[in-house]
């Protein structure tokens, strides 16, 4: 990271110009690839879609809680359990069940 020596706030690479800016005062250094390599790093925010499906990955499913609750598929009463927060921040999460006979999952809104 380099800071500006006028106003202190962080400078951000322009590799097209190979200066670094200040996005506060616009004082401008220049940029020296071989020896400023190691204080730039540029990362990218990946956003998702509300619309994107949640993918559940297969994992050792002994390792979750279990809770009695009857398996609408099965009948069984025993069921793994787990939270997961699925609609805004302010509503409550939701509750995932998978039947530890059958394997069928289900949901619950509380």
């Amino acid at each position: 990271m380099k800071f500006c020596p006028k106003c202190g706030n962080l400078m951000l690479p322009d590799r097209k110009r190979k200066v670094w800016v200040c996005r506060s005062c616009g004082y401008e250094e220049p940029f020296d690839e071989e020896k400023d390599r190691e204080k730039t790093v540029i990362k990218q925010e990946v956003k998702h879609k509300p619309d994107e499906g949640i993918v559940v990955i297969e994992q050792d499913l002994k390792t979750l809680p279990t809770t009695k609750i009857t398996c609408p598929k099965c009948g069984n009463d025993t069921a793994y359990w787990w939270e997961m927060q699925t609609r805004a921040g302010d509503e409550p999460s939701t509750i995932f069940y998978k039947c530890t006979k059958c394997g069928h999952t289900w949901r619950s809104y509380e």
